[in-house]
């Protein structure tokens, strides 16, 4: 295995544990990437590689763990679907620097709302809970623009999904990331087809990729306790600025 390769692989070992933990995988795996010379479309592209196998294994992972309701999982995948379409082709059909700028754009963008504190005031929720026939609406119309924003970019979309799920729909949070990994797995799919059919992927990164975030995937789908969270964020927060830096400059 070439160095290239290996790095990709421990790259995904942490960006599959903090995707299933919250999301913001990734914003280490597109822009690494990028600094190995893929050019970023086909690294948004081939990044969907390593999701599909990262989201296998999480959702074996929850589903052994007893976190698993297939039927509400795929309704929602349903309802991000047209959104992924749409949002991959958009993003397949981009220039590359208009791409590299948006990216920066967003990553700082997220950056800035990854400081921000939470409030303490938060909606309960358990994993009992069954969602009202609102919330169940609601969950599924929001659903559909976190679809459009996955196929587009990727980065960032569990912090869409996740208050969509837990704040929206008032599922605990363990629960809400066994229906995450689910629809990610299902419209990300669907979204692989459309960069595939757009674009010359690069499917032996992604699938080392792919490995390394599975196992990092199943570690965070076991632990869910999401220890040193703010040394996670000071280290992303690093790399961000050097990849925005990267992207808009060099």
């Amino acid at each position: 295995m070439s160095i290239e390769l290996l790095i990709l692989f421990f790259v995904g070992c942490v960006g599959g544990f903090l995707n299933v933990m919250a999301g913001g995988g990734s914003l280490l795996t597109v822009p690494i990437m990028i600094f190995m010379g893929i050019p970023g479309p086909v690294a948004n592209g081939t990044n969907r590689i390593a999701i599909i196998v990262q989201n296998i294994a999480a959702v074996s992972a929850f589903a052994k763990q007893g976190f698993a309701n297939f039927k509400l999982s795929l309704s929602l995948a349903i309802a991000a679907i047209p959104g992924a379409v749409t949002g991959a082709w958009v993003a397949a059909n981009l220039p590359e620097q208009d791409f590299n700028t948006m990216l920066a754009v967003i990553m700082g963008i997220v950056m800035i709302v990854m400081s921000i504190k939470p409030t303490k005031k938060s909606t309960q929720s358990n994993r009992e809970h069954i969602p009202s026939k609102n919330q169940l609406i609601a969950g599924h119309v929001l659903m559909m623009g976190a679809g459009f924003w996955g196929g587009f970019i990727q980065i960032g979309v569990g912090f869409i999904m996740m208050p969509i799920l837990h704040r929206v729909m008032g599922l605990d949070l363990v629960t809400t990331n066994s229906h995450k990994v689910f629809i990610a797995l299902v419209y990300t799919t669907v979204a692989l087809l459309v960069f595939a059919t757009q674009l010359q992927l690069y499917w032996m990164h992604g699938i080392v990729l792919g490995i390394g975030m599975a196992a990092g995937g199943v570690y965070g789908a076991r632990f869910q306790i999401n220890k040193g969270e703010k040394s996670i964020k000071w280290v992303l927060n690093l790399v961000l600025v050097g990849f925005i830096v990267k992207l808009l400059f060099f």
